[in-house]
């Protein structure tokens, strides 16, 4: 009776949640699901099989997953050095830098964007800088390249990656890597053999916001690689907004959330076998 009763109450404080979630969210990805199989009224893949055989959709897909992948391991090399002086700081020097990993995320993606057309133009700090050297003798074409989104990406999501491992490595007793260097292992043997595997669920939490940020970001990728250099989200504001071709912008969607979905379940299975 009295799990009857807890049951209920769960149900009636998570109710309307639940009813927001599945009217707003779950409702209109499988009406968008089931459009992209359905065709003057019959159900075929004949979208799929058009879209799939098209070179420019290959490419973006390709392109997409590359770029996801180049940004999440990018940033994970960059991260874990960081976020490991950053755990193994004093309190006041530790509250100083977690401000810092923070500050960019108070600066919206277009701003942070932006900024890079002041470093990578044709005019800007990067070419400037190697002109007065005497490296090149024209300015370079940063902008509007696969180049471009990637440091743009890597500079957008580099904090989720830094935070998340912050968060993992601070949960790791100092004791177990002191133990793991008495018993004979060298600094970097012992953050190889102890610190790296019980901070590895760090790692799939910051891969997997990274890469999913990645895969449908839309601002930096339009900005900074233009319509020379598209991707699925870009690809998708394209066919939709532009040539009205829904038929291929629902493709494109359907794709991009079931490469998401995927991933999630994957790195969830990693979390599930590191954890045991």
């Amino acid at each position: 009776m009295v799990a009857n009763s807890s049951w209920r109450r769960v149900l009636f404080l998570s109710g309307p949640g639940l009813a927001f979630l599945g009217l707003f969210l779950l409702a209109p990805i499988l009406m968008l699901f089931l459009a992209s199989f359905k065709a003057d009224g019959t159900w075929t893949f004949a979208a799929y099989l058009e879209a799939f055989g098209k070179s420019y959709f290959r490419t973006a897909l390709l392109r997409t997953l590359r770029i996801g992948l180049i940004v999440t391991l990018v940033t994970a090399l960059l991260g874990y050095p960081t976020a490991y002086l950053i755990s193994k700081a004093s309190p006041r020097r530790k509250a100083f830098f977690m401000s810092l990993s923070l500050f960019p995320l108070m600066t919206t993606a277009v701003v942070r964007t932006f900024g890079w057309f002041v470093i990578l133009g044709r005019h800007g700090v990067v070419n400037e800088l190697l002109m007065a050297m005497g490296l090149i003798s024209r300015p370079i074409q940063f902008l509007y390249t696969e180049g471009a989104i990637v440091v743009g990406l890597t500079h957008l999501f580099f904090p989720l990656m830094l935070l998340s491992l912050i968060s993992a490595l601070e949960n790791i007793p100092p004791e177990v890597e002191e133990a793991a260097q008495s018993l004979g292992a060298s600094p970097l043997r012992a953050f190889g053999r102890v610190v790296f595997p019980l901070s590895a669920d760090g790692l799939v939490v910051g891969g997997t916001l990274v890469f999913t940020g990645c895969i449908t970001a839309y601002t930096t990728p339009a900005i900074l690689g233009g319509t020379r250099v598209l991707t699925l989200a870009t690809l998708l504001q394209q066919r939709a907004m532009t040539l009205l071709d829904w038929e291929t912008a629902t493709v494109v969607a359907v794709v991009l959330l079931v490469v998401a979905s995927i991933l999630n379940l994957l790195l969830r299975r990693l979390r599930t076998r590191e954890a045991r």
